[in-house]
């Protein structure tokens, strides 16, 4: 074992820049999110700098680190897709064969009908949206009619957002359970997730009471093999949800990246031996779909300031690897997701800096990684463990 604790923090939606197959995948323009947003104002990003982010590839708006403290490269999907679940799913050694489905113009109307007879109430929407707008759109009818929103996405999912005060929790989280038992075969989604929300109309709020319910990934992935071999993994953020909270020990869930920082930091304090998986969704969720680069800029801004408390709190035996799912480019028309090769930073204090890990032709190399780390069997991918333990040696902590 190389490393004793690993910290795997997934920078949701962070792409840096078209793959070839770019067009294949619906995208209307080639995607390139971390370079277009750095192109429209200036990325005060001085600690992912660096560790190497810049070193990765070129970038006008940035230079490259002399000597990055970090061992740098990027990733492409090998998976068909560009979403969530087989983001996720490729890191940890799941590569697809054919993408999840995907409804742009909605559900099947013969589906709708069983779905609803077997809720016993009609719905509305049925439509792809984004998850405040169509709250806002069809929150009053809903409280009219009790009848609970349902839409989708980018992704593969089937959402229903309701009023707390109107379907209560309870309800809502069976319907969902309805739908992924009727979700299978050709219509098997992603996810099906649970989008409660309060407030008044005008001012209406999605709460912390959001539940996926994933397809169940295959056995023998990377989190089934660590639990079999006594490796505790903790996850933070919706780690737990992707994979149905299989081989995860704890799941500390968060509300925004904010409070996904500090949920790092608090599984840092209670775990030293094991893999800690965290997923800081607001870049996707709250910028990325939203078009809102702005955003999305001060997002970076707020984690790059901070890296040295967490780089700062790693012991010897201590790796951590960045890295992304996919990319929502909020420059682009539309607000899909785009796909992009993802950037892969790790660092250690006992890593060796400025080494470059090349382009890795899956994601699912960094979960081959962690397998080596931990003396697993060999899995999907190819470990790069070599590549950031060959030349060990104390680094300059940020």
């Amino acid at each position: 074992m190389v490393f004793r604790r690993i910290v795997w923090i997934v920078l949701d939606s962070l792409g840096i820049g078209a793959m070839p197959d770019w067009k294949a995948f619906g995208d209307p323009e080639p995607g390139d999110t971390l370079g277009h947003i750095a192109a429209l104002r200036p990325l005060k990003i001085p600690n992912f700098a660096a560790l190497g982010l810049a070193n990765i590839r070129s970038f006008e708006q940035f230079p490259a680190a002399t000597r990055p403290l970090g061992c740098f490269g990027r990733s492409a999907l090998a998976s068909p897709g560009k979403d969530t679940t087989t983001g996720h799913w490729e890191m940890a050694g799941v590569i697809l064969e054919r993408p999840f489905p995907l409804y742009p113009r909605g559900f099947p109307a013969e589906w709708m009908a069983e779905f609803e007879r077997r809720i016993g109430r009609g719905t509305l929407g049925n439509q792809a949206a984004s998850g405040t707008a169509i709250i806002d759109q069809l929150g009053v009818e809903h409280m009219a009619t009790r009848q609970p929103i349902v839409y989708t996405s980018a992704d593969s999912v089937f959402q229903i957002a309701a009023h707390e005060d109107v379907i209560p929790l309870a309800d809502l989280y069976r319907y969902c359970e309805i739908a992924r038992d009727l979700l299978r075969g050709e219509h098997e989604v992603g996810r099906v997730i649970a989008r409660p929300f309060v407030g008044q109309p005008g001012h209406f709020q999605r709460t912390a009471n959001r539940h996926d319910y994933a397809v169940p990934p295959p056995a023998g992935m990377l989190l089934d093999r660590l639990a079999e071999a006594g490796i505790q993994v903790w996850g933070v953020g919706k780690i737990a949800d992707i994979f149905l909270g299989r081989g995860i020990e704890r799941s500390l869930k968060t509300t925004s990246n904010a409070d996904g920082m500090a949920r790092t930091l608090e599984a840092m304090r209670g775990l030293d031996r094991g893999l800690i998986w965290v997923n800081l969704v607001d870049f996707d969720m709250l910028y990325g779909h939203r078009n809102d680069a702005a955003g999305y800029a001060r997002a970076l801004e707020e984690v790059d300031a901070w890296l040295p408390r967490l780089l700062g709190a790693l012991g010897a035996g201590d790796l951590v690897i960045f890295t992304a799912d996919h990319g929502c480019d909020p420059t682009t028309r539309g607000t899909d997701h785009t796909r992009e090769y993802v950037p892969v930073l790790a660092y250690g204090r006992n890593t060796p800096a400025g080494v470059d890990l090349w382009t890795r032709p899956s994601l699912a190399d960094m979960g081959a990684t962690i397998a080596d780390n931990f003396e697993l069997a060999p899995g999907p991918g190819t470990s790069f463990l070599d590549r950031i333990s060959r030349y060990g040696h104390v680094s300059q902590i940020l």
